[in-house]
């Protein structure tokens, strides 16, 4: 294997890129060809579905769309990795449009074009959803012998995880932008640190943001608890207010 495949070559894609030259080159498919890529060849669509492993790096809202396009097309002894940061959406898509010979690894990279560079505990959640191919072993040794620290566990389990921790981070960045939030001239360090969250999750497209919303099933429970928990502060001190008068 000295090759592989990737659809999709937005800013998480170039990432991807970055990590997979350290041991192969790349046919990279994109419906809009950004500018060249140093040491990536621009392909069409047929020649990238010839590698034997494709990984898939669309958005979230369009990846059924690429799956039912591209899944007549695999050949026997393929395997695609997807790398959404929601797991169990595209898990079963894969697990029900494509042919029980193409194999299927479920990942998500815990990490963005803003932290892969200056984050050295770089995460990434691997699934072993169908080893027809006996690939997933490769893999695994291949991404922790980049510095990723690499934890399986099933797509509910990352789903419901992710909701709490990823789902949390990207709601209250959003909504603190949403709020108006700016700096002064009195900020203190922890004040820094929620404009530097804003930076980061605001960077990140609203269509990423609004996918990790709508396709993460245990989201909007997430959002409901944050909700709820605002309500119940706000109350304490309406309770406090009403003893002190």
């Amino acid at each position: 294997m000295n090759s592989v495949g990737i659809i999709g070559f937005g800013r998480f894609g170039k990432v991807l890129a970055n990590i997979l030259q350290k041991g192969f080159s790349i046919k990279v498919y994109d419906e809009n060809p950004s500018v060249s890529f140093h040491g990536i060849e621009n392909s069409s669509l047929k020649n990238v579905l010839n590698e034997n492993i494709i990984f898939i790096a669309v958005p979230i809202r369009e990846f059924e769309n690429v799956i039912n396009k591209i899944a007549s097309s695999l050949k026997k002894g393929t395997t695609i990795i997807d790398v959404c940061s929601v797991k169990k959406y595209p898990t079963e898509i894969m697990e029900k449009k494509l042919n029980p010979d193409v194999g299927i690894i479920a990942t998500h990279p815990m990490f963005g074009p803003d932290s892969f560079l200056s984050n050295n505990k770089l995460k990434m959640m691997m699934h072993n959803t169908r080893d027809a191919n006996q690939d997933f072993k490769f893999w695994k040794r291949f991404f922790t012998d980049q510095g990723i620290k690499v934890m399986e566990m099933t797509p509910d389990q990352h789903d419901q995880m992710a909701a709490k921790t990823q789902g949390v981070t990207h709601f209250l960045g959003r909504m603190l932008k949403e709020y108006g939030i700016r700096k002064t001239q009195i900020d203190t360090q922890g004040f820094r640190d929620l404009l530097d969250l804003v930076d980061q999750t605001c960077n990140d497209t609203w269509e990423l943001y609004s996918d990790l919303q709508l396709f993460n099933p245990y989201t909007e429970n997430m959002i409901k608890k944050l909700k709820s928990a605002t309500d119940s502060l706000d109350n304490r001190l309406k309770e406090l207010q009403n003893v002190e008068n």
